[in-house]
């Protein structure tokens, strides 16, 4: 790597960075909706330089931390047969995720999604507030101005799809997020209406489009910020959930005009460091089992592959902090697994091993992408083709969306009469193209896409979650009573996720509950 590349994957501002974490008032839970700013930590900003180094600091924006994501989904695999090979495996939180709860999740002091993405808001604010007050060219304070729009819609974006009901007709009136446009801790924070909530995303969205500048600058990938095939590409997915399929068509074609690169699994992914695990130590089955990672996963710390990975249009990763994004029966089989490149490479067999299932040993295999704990959340040339593909086949544009999604295909499928997807009529080619998209984006995206199916206008796209797993309390599991059947029904309130109690209470009672 060139040495300007060097500087991009470390993008290391840390002296600034954390200057502007006194602006915060740092606390032990950070609560940047409440605490206020001491005045004796106040930063004087006066450059669009100063500005320029709080949004390239890489650290705090591209993790998500949301554990719904990981968990909630019909992608997560937990079964009591897992579950009992070893209980320790799996924190009490990831058993409430995945089935659903909302009596004990409210308490788990270990939820920080709501409160990490509420501070990259917190960031964006600060560069709205300062633009207009800093010395700097008209063109960097454009280019600042629409990366903070598009940073505040992205985190309003995930947020309100997770804490807040599907925005439909019926559920406009419904509460949303509180909207913070401003840094002044007197700013109301009681949550706004949906309706609200989303016309703040789709302002701050028209803003973001503004940015002058491509992906793709001086031969070096500027996805870290806001950019011509980000914004577009984020656009695309935005209209795709609100229905709105001749939008997300537009905005994934313009998205696609700026940046295309796909990565051909035939010729680009590889193998890496091979990891080893001893399995029924002290038993006459006692063994040394080699597992095989791909490449992407042998960087913990540096971020080079995931610089290097050519299709992000923007860079936002999903993080688990428990490194196993645990696989479904139900999405493995979803995979060819002869000639699918995609299993071959990111379901990493055996892994449960390497999570401790070792003695007596059980098999199951985990999906990695980006080392153990990281896969790509932000918008990819590969979403955005899926979702013109999708916006195509509802458009009943048949042979162009096959077309489209085949594209992906061909860079994901060793060659053979089993790349090209066909179907004779729209149900069967919108059918084919769902599937290919949750194979393609696993975890990261499906919560999301549960949501909208199950809010559309199409009732053949609706998913009924369910599970069967033991009794749980806040503090254990079980295992000695009866199996009992959890499930998530399409219109649910649940769908709205529990608000962690200690932000209402940090609130004074002003940031109401989900009701269900």
């Amino acid at each position: 790597m060139s040495n300007n590349s060097v500087n991009i994957a470390n993008l290391r501002y840390f002296t600034w960075g954390m200057l502007v974490c006194l602006l915060v008032s740092l606390t032990g839970c950070e609560r940047f909706l409440e605490e206020p700013v001491s005045k004796t930590t106040s930063l004087v900003v006066t450059t669009t330089v100063q500005l320029d180094a709080l949004l390239n600091n890489l650290s705090q924006f591209y993790t998500e931390t949301n554990r719904t994501a990981i968990y909630s989904t019909d992608d997560f695999g937990l079964t009591t047969e897992i579950f009992d090979a070893r209980p320790i495996t799996f924190p009490m939180a990831a058993i409430e995720f995945a089935l659903w709860d909302i009596e004990f999740l409210p308490d788990d002091g270990r939820e920080n999604f709501w409160s990490n993405e509420y501070r990259k808001i917190f960031y964006a604010n600060l560069v709205l507030e300062y633009l207009d007050q800093v010395s700097g060219s008209d063109q960097d304070k454009a280019r600042l101005k629409a990366d903070a729009h598009f940073i505040r819609a992205y985190s309003y974006w995930v947020l309100v799809n997770t804490y807040a009901l599907p925005f439909t007709e019926a559920n406009a009136d419904e509460h949303g997020l509180p909207l913070k446009t401003g840094t002044s801790f007197e700013q109301p924070f009681e949550r706004q209406s949906l309706s609200r909530t989303y016309a703040l995303i789709e302002s701050d969205l028209a803003e973001a489009m503004k940015t002058p500048l491509s992906l793709v600058q001086d031969g070096v990938a500027r996805h870290w910020r806001a950019n011509k095939a980000a914004v577009h590409g984020f656009a695309a997915r935005y209209y795709l959930h609100r229905n709105n399929y001749t939008e997300a068509l537009r905005h994934a074609d313009l998205a696609l005009e700026d940046h295309s690169s796909l990565i051909d699994y035939n010729t680009d992914m590889r193998y890496g460091q091979d990891g080893s695990v001893n399995i029924n130590p002290g038993t006459p089955a006692a063994e040394t089992v080699i597992i095989k990672y791909p490449y992407t996963h042998d960087n913990q710390v540096d971020l080079t592959d995931r610089i290097r990975w050519k299709e992000m249009l923007y860079f936002r990763n999903l993080f688990h902090e428990s490194s196993w994004y645990l696989p479904s029966r139900e999405l493995l089989a979803l995979y060819d697994a002869e000639n699918d490149l995609r299993y071959q490479y990111h379901y990493v067999e055996n892994y449960s091993y390497d999570r401790g299932l070792t003695n007596p040993a059980y098999s199951w295999p985990g999906y990695v992408f980006f080392y153990k704990q990281y896969i790509p959340s932000g918008p990819t040339v590969a979403e955005v083709l899926l979702t013109k593909a999708e916006s195509l086949a509802r458009e009943n544009e048949v042979a162009a969306a096959l077309a489209t999604v085949n594209t992906l295909r061909a860079k994901r499928i060793k060659p053979g009469p089993w790349v090209a997807l066909s179907a004779a009529t729209q149900a069967e080619a919108i059918q084919v193209i769902l599937q290919e998209r949750r194979r393609e984006l696993p975890f990261s995206h499906r919560w999301y896409d549960i949501r909208r199916f199950n809010h559309n206008e199409d009732p053949n796209d609706d998913v009924v979650l369910s599970k069967v797993f033991y009794p749980y309390t806040i503090s254990n599991v079980t295992q000695s009573a009866p199996v009992r059947s959890y499930s998530l029904s399409p219109h649910s309130r649940r769908f709205a996720v529990p608000i962690p109690r200690t932000e209402i209470i940090s609130s004074q009672g002003r940031i109401e509950q989900n009701t269900y």
